[in-house]
């Protein structure tokens, strides 16, 4: 039987750079191959070999044993390889079933005009696959990031494909998200669909992969089975060498209340009279489901979302945030989970994106370029952002790499609160490591942190307290022994939930 895909030598060079050289594989039908790699290892630059995107410098792709020198977009979608992309392909304008058959539309057979009771009927069912209860006719600038992700899945579940590729799909999923994916995933190979998985996620990779192939500096070091490798081999090979603990000691010098709030509601009903504190070097965690409100949160306290809080306090001080320029103004910084969205401009350098929010600091009538390029340096050295030089558009930076820039932006704000909202979406495991270590530094001089993450292990291992929200209201703290995933999620989805050492404190802590 031919194999769906087949790779013969591929070399991918972008001027004296090359990112892929000599990757030789052949897909199995009926299989999931996981790819892991740094950032930077050339994982997304092959998969876009692989749909199209980019043509490869020298080598061949094979799809159902026809062999092409280059594969174009339209080429691929007709041999039946469909692309779940790491950043969202979607027009906020449209609605879900319009995003979902975008370009592939249903039409009536006589007239020609859009069947859109046929592509509405084919989406529910799609998305009730996905247990997502979502109207077809929503549109997709309403959804929040995990929503939009699981829309990026419904474009391919409408659609017969023979090659599914998943560039970090799970990154702003929860674990009840994940597992409903993994069932797709693994129905998808009964029916004798392949599928490439590229995740950060060890635990992932170990629990849905068949293969795995391992990329460094863009050449192969590993493809063979995942049962071979645990996830501490997986780790070294991807970096070449022994990984320390990933997770830092927690800081336990922590000082006064930094923030303070009381009784937060919002407009539309998300969030419930919210009440809690963070103190000067500590983490809270933010934990629950999709949809519990965590998000929501960190909008409000940015100005994003119109809110009412009974009392916000900073320092003990009275304070009042209605937009974002309230926020900053009072050195509040937040990272959002979408970084190409609502962080970074793709198309800037390095030093206009670092200095986007500061900007007044470089200014005397003109912009101070010279100063900006040097702080831009500075902080490429301090980040260890990885860019041939500070000219480069982000844009061109591996995942990991925008997030650090994303942070240096932040960082030159000189904040006194941080909100961190997934903060390590979409990058491996080494640069996960250097945030949470970073983070660690942020703590130790002072900054209190607000971390909201859909990753438990993350959660417990950086957090001193966790606040865990259901349907808009924080439903338990926990402390000490009390943060572990079990409980968490106990909470998180309201089921037999255990006691609780402490109770919900807020303004007056």
């Amino acid at each position: 039987m031919t194999a769906p895909l087949q790779l013969h030598n591929i070399v991918k060079a972008f001027g004296q750079n090359t990112v892929l050289n000599g990757i030789n594989l052949v897909l199995k039908r009926g299989e999931v191959l996981g790819i892991l790699g740094e950032n930077g290892a050339g994982k997304s630059t092959l998969l876009k070999i692989i749909s199209g995107v980019y043509q490869a410098t020298a080598g061949t792709v094979e799809i159902e044993g026809q062999t092409f020198q280059s594969v174009t977009p339209h080429l691929a979608k007709e041999a039946g390889v469909a692309m779940i992309p790491q950043e969202f392909n979607l027009i906020p304008s449209l609605s879900i079933f319009e995003n979902v058959f975008l370009g592939q539309e249903i039409r009536q057979p006589v007239t020609g005009l859009l069947n859109k009771s046929a592509m509405r009927k084919k989406t529910a069912e799609v998305l009730a696959e996905l247990d997502i209860a979502l109207h077809p006719d929503i549109l997709v600038a309403q959804l929040s990031v995990a929503e939009k992700q699981m829309v990026e899945v419904a474009k391919v579940l409408v659609f017969d494909v023979t090659i599914v590729i998943m560039d970090e799909p799970t990154t702003v999923l929860t674990d009840t998200e994940v597992a409903v994916l993994f069932r797709v995933v693994t129905a998808l190979k009964e029916k004798g669909v392949s599928l490439i998985f590229i995740s950060h996620k060890l635990k992932e990779i170990k629990q849905l992969c068949d293969r795995l192939l391992i990329l460094r500096d863009g050449e192969p070091v590993y493809l063979d089975a995942v049962d071979q490798l645990t996830e501490q081999d997986m780790a070294v090979k991807m970096v070449g060498r022994e990984l320390s603990q990933i997770y830092p000691e927690k800081n336990t010098d922590l000082g006064e209340v930094a923030l303070s709030v009381k009784d937060l509601s919002d407009a539309s009903g998300k969030l419930n009279q919210i009440t809690f504190y963070v103190r000067k070097g500590e983490v809270l965690g933010l934990s629950g489901l999709i949809g519990s409100g965590r998000t929501e949160v960190a909008e409000c306290l940015f100005g994003l979302r119109p809110c009412d809080f009974g009392a916000l306090e900073k320092f003990g001080q009275p304070i009042r945030i209605d937009r974002p320029k309230d926020a900053f103004d009072l050195n509040i910084a937040l990272l959002s989970e979408d970084r190409q969205g609502s962080g970074l401009i793709m198309d800037f350098d390095l030093p206009t994106n670092i200095t986007l929010v500061s900007l007044a600091q470089y200014t005397k009538g003109l912009i101070d370029r010279k100063k900006e390029w040097t702080v831009g340096r500075q902080y490429q050295q301090e980040f260890s952002i990885k860019a041939d030089d500070l000219s480069m558009a982000v844009g061109r930076l591996s995942g990991g790499n925008q997030q650090k820039v994303y942070l240096a932006k932040l960082m030159d704000t000189q904040p006194d609160i941080l909100v961190l909202d997934e903060p390590t979406r979409g990058i491996d495991v080494n640069a996960k490591k250097e945030i949470y270590h970073f983070i660690r530094t942020l703590t130790d001089q002072g900054i209190a942190v607000i971390l909201i993450s859909s990753e438990l292990e993350e959660v417990i291992g950086l957090s001193h307290r966790v606040l865990v929200m259901r349907d808009g209201r924080l439903v338990t703290e926990l402390a000490g022994q009390d943060i572990n995933e079990e409980t968490i999620m106990h909470f998180a989805a309201g089921v037999n939930q255990p006691a609780h050492s402490e109770p919900l404190v807020g303004v007056s802590a």
